[in-house]
């Protein structure tokens, strides 16, 4: 079963509430978070205290990104405010085998975020650690950019890469996905499919995650 994690960085947060249930109701599977700080990403958005709010409103998993600079001071934070999955980015954290094993002490699962200029070798010491891999398709930062297309590339060598080790990391892709190119992705090995724009963007919320569910799951 492939999963859909809708981006609420793309909801209309005047009326965050309604736009959850639209996604509850089109089928979505977990809703994605973007923590940003405006220093590791030059955009600033949100912290524990909304993603507590979150979790009081809905039951879905709650997929929390942190791009953000020193993330091991705020894992205890947003584990406690209700996040399921936390991911850093490889780019930022020093010393990753650490942070990733304090993140499953805190009871959560762990994932590792990956750039679109960062090759997957540099996961190698730590992948068998991981729940998650999550590509970036695009560059950190703002929604609505377009999905940089040598990602397909990067996520198949991920799926090949955990086929041939026999590891059971989930794959995940975030950035410009949309109904025209989900399916490629989905080809190229993806899991967990990220969408911002191409949901909340749309006249009909709950049409739109239910048409990408059935494409990821067709």
């Amino acid at each position: 079963m492939k999963l859909l994690a809708p981006s609420i960085l793309s909801a209309n947060f005047t009326n965050l509430s309604q736009q959850i249930r639209l996604i509850e109701m089109g089928g979505a599977d977990l809703i994605h978070c973007d923590i940003m700080d405006g220093h590791f990403v030059p955009n600033l958005t949100f912290g524990p205290i909304v993603i507590q709010s979150i979790k009081k409103i809905t039951k879905l998993p709650l997929d929390v990104h942190l791009m953000i600079k020193n993330p091991d001071n705020l894992l205890e934070a947003f584990a406690q405010a209700g996040a399921n999955n936390i991911y850093v980015h490889q780019e930022e954290v020093v010393h990753l085998n650490r942070t990733i094993n304090k993140i499953k002490e805190l009871k959560c699962k762990a994932g590792v975020v990956i750039n679109p200029a960062t090759p997957f070798c540099l996961l190698s010491e730590i992948i068998e650690e991981v729940d998650f891999v999550l590509v970036m398709s695009v560059n950190p930062g703002f929604g609505g950019q377009s999905f940089i297309k040598s990602s397909l590339r990067k996520i198949s060598d991920i799926a090949n890469y955990r086929e041939k080790n026999g590891l059971n990391f989930l794959i995940e892709v975030d950035g410009g996905v949309n109904k025209e190119n989900i399916s490629s992705i989905k080809d190229a090995g993806c899991d967990i499919f990220v969408a911002g724009n191409s949901i909340f963007n749309t006249d009909n919320i709950t049409a739109s995650t239910a048409e990408l569910k059935q494409l990821i799951n067709k």
